[in-house]
């Protein structure tokens, strides 16, 4: 296994580790908060930075590899959406975008499932990089909220930004539906899904 894949690895081995973080005070005592908090930080940084990592170093070197185009988008909806139900799970991130999401990304794994068994790739398009960009940023700014609620639940605009969170998270939401009728259509007109279906 090479470099990129063995970061890709470890990213997948640190979300259930990131998973077990934020809910130590929910599991045990309040008292772990502030290492709850700390521990969420360091994983949440590590996780961002191995996906970034990864990505450079396979081009790079020339070390793409069809273990690393399956596990990498693999790791980061499964980082993505583990970060998003923690967040829901406190009340940050509204359910009706998480279930969206949610179902977004199980519809799309089933069907890059079908087009890999024909050899075939899902073609990019800017609603897909937008979703990306949009999920990252969601990610980021819910986990920052956090620890903003977190270390200083007396400050006074917590309520104003959480709607402007809540609007950035249902953008997401729109533009994971977006691009994923986006690519629909776009195998429509390629005829792929019909062919399938034969």
């Amino acid at each position: 296994m090479n470099l990129p894949n063995k970061l890709t690895l470890a990213r997948l081995i640190m979300t259930p580790m990131f998973f077990i973080a934020f809910n130590l005070p929910l599991w045990f005592n309040s008292s772990l908060q502030n290492l709850s908090t700390l521990l969420v930080l360091i994983l949440f940084v590590l996780i961002e930075a191995t996906d970034l990592l990864d990505g450079i170093i396979a081009r790079k070197r020339n070390l793409v590899t069809d273990l690393g185009k399956v596990m990498d988008p693999f790791a980061d909806t499964f980082a993505r959406l583990t970060y998003f139900v923690c967040l829901m799970s406190v009340n940050i991130f509204p359910i009706i975008a998480f279930v969206i999401i949610l179902w977004r990304e199980l519809a799309q794994s089933f069907i890059r499932s079908l087009m890999m068994r024909e050899g075939k790739a899902l073609p990019a398009n800017i609603w897909g990089k937008s979703k990306a960009v949009l999920y990252a940023i969601s990610a980021v700014c819910g986990v920052l909220y956090l620890i903003l609620v977190r270390s200083f639940s007396s400050f006074s605009y917590l309520n104003q930004i959480h709607i402007g969170l809540n609007i950035l998270f249902y953008l997401s939401a729109f533009a994971s539906l977006a691009s994923f009728f986006t690519y629909i259509i776009q195998i429509k007109k390629s005829k792929i899904l019909s062919h399938l279906s034969k």
